[in-house]
């Protein structure tokens, strides 16, 4: 029988641990790689499937540039729709065929459109900062305040948005 030596449980991460942890926002590095395949390793792959299938080998870094562009024309080919964007000097939030990105300061999440229950627009009665929530399926909910030059941009902000999440937010 074989008995292992410590333990085999994985360090939990969250907010009892780290007290700046925010739900939907991706953990830091942990010091551990996930991924102890040396590059070595990986290269000597690549180089004997091209020998076996009579193809010349690329370089990796050449396959990268190449993967990148045939990515950037893919998104050049698909059509555009209606986009959602409003910053200011720390807030910026865009909604688009993607889902919804909230940035404050340097703080960012990424929803994607399966990953929203609701958005909430709120415009104060008095002031210029437009409240836009965005709600999870799992009750959590994330505000973020965008502060206007003007109140009239509210009118359009809440125009633009609709428009967006009628196109891609399904019920």
């Amino acid at each position: 029988m074989e008995q292992r030596i410590g333990s085999s449980s994985q360090p939990v991460e969250g907010a009892g641990f780290d007290p700046a942890f925010i739900p939907g926002i991706t953990a830091p590095v942990s010091a551990k790689r996930q991924d102890t395949e040396p590059e070595d390793a990986v290269e000597t792959e690549e180089t004997d499937s091209a020998e076996d299938m009579d193809v010349p080998a690329v370089p990796a870094s050449q396959a990268e540039e190449a993967t990148e562009g045939a990515e950037g024309e893919e998104s050049e080919d698909e059509p555009d729709g209606p986009v959602f964007e409003a910053a200011d000097r720390r807030a910026r939030i865009v909604a688009d065929r993607k889902g919804v990105r909230l940035r404050l300061d340097e703080e960012s999440c990424e929803f994607r459109w399966d990953e929203i229950g609701a958005v909430e627009t709120e415009a104060p009665r008095f002031g210029k900062r437009f409240t836009i929530t965005v709600h999870t399926p799992d009750r959590r909910w994330y505000p973020i305040e965008i502060e206007a030059t003007a109140r009239a941009h509210f009118k359009e902000w809440e125009e633009q948005l609709d428009a967006v999440l009628d196109a891609y937010f399904e019920e």
